[in-house]
């Protein structure tokens, strides 16, 4: 299957050589990490808390991603979680997601996963969660 042409030119707008995600700025900005993968706080978080989890090798998106890195993104999600659960108790709630694409909301071309701490309150109806993201499609 081929890659949009929108797809095309954000990827070649952050070649691996460019990549903000490859950058060893990266290095300093870590605070987890998980055999491939490590985690960094969001530099625009949408709640306190929210966490990128981001393959160490190169790959545009989620679907780019092997086996080992998606399993090892798994677990690290899942220590993150526990982590950031137990030192905060005002989280009730977790949305976890991947943009793939830029018509999916991509900015930076290199897979990443986000984990964004939810707390009762912090929208007036929070059903339909993920679905959210094409608003008028998020109740049903």
């Amino acid at each position: 299957m081929e890659q949009s042409d929108a797809n095309k030119e954000a990827v070649r707008d952050n070649p691996p050589g460019c990549c903000l995600f490859c950058s060893h700025e990266m290095k300093g900005r870590t605070f987890l990490e998980y055999g491939s993968v490590f985690a960094i706080r969001d530099n625009f978080p949408v709640s306190e808390g929210h966490f990128l989890v981001i393959p160490r090798r190169h790959t545009a998106d989620f679907f780019g991603m092997t086996r080992e890195e998606r399993n090892d993104a798994g677990e690290l999600l899942a220590i993150l979680r526990e982590r950031i659960a137990s030192e905060d108790p005002s989280i009730t709630g977790f949305n976890v997601g991947a943009n793939c694409g830029v018509s999916a909301g991509q900015s930076v071309m290199h897979a990443h996963i986000h984990l964004i701490p939810r707390r009762d309150g912090d929208v007036p109806d929070p059903r339909g969660g993920v679905r959210g993201v094409i608003p008028r499609k998020a109740k049903y």
